[in-house]
């Protein structure tokens, strides 16, 4: 937890391995999965404020070949909000294809929309992340995981990447599964909207190859430190000095959805990439909190109203069963109670 600026709670727990014989440090770095787009929309959100490209363009404006099969009035906000129809990819997809880039990103290119774009919210797994850091990488010329190191991470020192070099597997946590892990999964298969999570078929323990942790996979394979993603959310609490304007940040959070994510069978609401905050939030009651929460429980946001930059990051992953939802609860409450 960050107040103010200040670091005031930095605590640690655990073990890095299913045998327990490795305690948790307090540098030991975890896949944080779908916290990983919080960071990949503040990326998105600094390529925005210095005009290469806005969120209501058309993403084919620097990525023409996007344009193709009824896309090109697809905007960035639209995959942002998770409502442009292309959560899943259009053609079969195997783990090794959404390691290659330029492989990934051709077959989101190819594709048309999988229901017309706007029309509802459909939770874009992992596709939010290659169809925006392409966008990102089309306006700017650099790869996500390369554009968060050198303008987020180096600059403030932060333990946060996307994309692990091999010299730091070292102090990465395994990852561990409830037997209740895949709940989500499920609840998308009887709405109907599974596609995303088959193409490929990604499991939880995914995480623990080499081959995902080197990879580009700006939607779910950021590895980080509690610590440096609540000094990074503290910062953006503050308005963002040294990485965004106050009014480039405010775009960013800027409502563009509120209501049900049909794949998920849940209440949402987004910005350009940021969950919101509010009643029943996973990141925070307060309406004017943003920020993002992964798979298995971890989450991080920054509530400008307190001054707060808060995460938690584990390899305990739960369901989203009430054991989840009771952890992240006394968190949460612990933090605003002690205010």
């Amino acid at each position: 937890v960050v107040k103010d600026g200040d670091l005031v709670v930095d605590l640690w727990g655990g073990h890095v391995d299913a045998d327990r014989t490795r305690p948790w440090q307090g540098d030991t770095l975890v896949n944080i999965w779908s916290t990983t787009k919080g960071v990949l929309a503040l990326a998105a959100a600094m390529v925005v404020e210095r005009g290469l490209i806005r969120y209501e363009d058309p993403i084919a404006r620097v990525w023409p070949e996007f344009a193709v099969n009824g896309k090109f009035g697809v905007s960035l906000e639209l995959v942002m909000s998770h409502r442009a129809g292309l959560h899943a990819p259009g053609a079969p997809m195997r783990l090794q294809d959404l390691y290659d880039w330029h492989a990934s990103v051709a077959s989101f290119a190819s594709m048309a929309p999988l229901w017309p774009p706007g029309s509802r919210c459909v939770y874009h797994a992992f596709s939010y992340g290659h169809i925006v850091g392409e966008t990102l990488r089309r306006a700017d010329g650099r790869m996500p995981g390369r554009f968060v190191a050198e303008e987020i991470a180096e600059p403030l020192g932060l333990d946060l990447y996307i994309g692990l070099p091999q010299d730091q597997d070292r102090r990465v946590a395994c990852l561990a599964a409830s037997h209740d892990v895949d709940d989500w999964i499920e609840e998308q298969k009887r709405t109907g909207y599974h596609n995303a999570l088959l193409a490929p078929a990604i499991t939880a323990l995914t995480p623990n190859e080499r081959a995902w942790r080197a990879a580009d996979i700006p939607a779910a394979n950021g590895h980080a430190t509690a610590r440096s993603l609540a000094f990074l959310y503290g910062i953006l609490a503050r308005g963002g000095k040294g990485l965004i304007s106050p009014a480039g940040l405010a775009r960013a959070t800027a409502e563009r959805f509120d209501g049900m994510d049909v794949s998920l069978n849940e209440h949402c609401r987004y910005g350009a990439g940021f969950v919101l905050g509010g009643k029943e939030s996973p990141i925070g009651p307060s309406p004017s909190s943003f920020g993002h929460n992964g798979w298995g429980g971890a989450f991080a946001f920054a509530d400008p109203d307190a001054g707060l930059g808060v995460a938690y990051v584990m390899n305990r992953m739960l369901g989203r069963g009430e054991d989840l939802r009771i952890r992240r609860q006394r968190m949460i409450e612990a933090v605003y109670s002690a205010l």
